[in-house]
């Protein structure tokens, strides 16, 4: 008989409930619920939960233990639409996990007094197609493309090359 090396198999009958792998958590779960007319899609980033609407990723939902500072409802945006942000939202600011530096995104903290009322009026703006919040994210080249890899075989090619005709040249 064939071993198996499933893990169910390793776990007594009596306890495979207890080997169910328990899902994540959704943080911020309203934010989903508030945007489900949009049909959203979301992705598993950094410990984080991603939302994107089309090709726009308009929003990221963070609670985590670490810089919990920065936990909240991340804005997808630029840094030109800060300020006009800023009035409709006063307790936004820069993620502070990200550096000093001051990027396209920016936070609804989840420490604010206003932090439902504010994600759920980002919500509303995502809604009615604020182009202030979301971003087609940059295309990144696959890192282990066929192309790189002919790239990095060639060259290795080359140098074998090199390598014998200079043994060649010494004997």
């Amino acid at each position: 008989m064939s071993k198996s090396s499933r893990k169910s198999d390793l776990v007594p009958p009596e306890d495979i409930f207890l080997a169910v792998k328990k899902r994540k958590s959704i943080p911020h779960e309203f934010v989903l619920d508030a945007l489900a007319p949009l049909a959203p899609r979301t992705h598993h980033m950094f410990g984080c939960l991603t939302i994107y609407v089309g090709e726009k990723i308009v929003l990221i939902l963070r609670d985590k233990p670490t810089a919990a500072e920065d936990n909240g409802v991340w804005l997808a945006t630029t840094k030109e639409h800060h300020q006009s942000l800023r009035r409709d939202f006063p307790n936004m600011r820069s993620i502070r996990v990200l550096g000093k530096k001051v990027t396209g995104w920016q936070v609804l903290p989840t420490e604010a007094r206003d932090f439902e009322e504010a994600a759920l009026r980002a919500c509303e703006f995502i809604l009615a197609g604020d182009p202030r919040i979301g971003k087609v994210p940059n295309a990144r080249r696959p890192s282990g493309s066929r192309a790189n890899k002919l790239a990095k075989s060639a060259k290795r090619a080359k140098l074998r090359n090199n390598t014998s005709a200079k043994a060649r040249a010494r004997s």
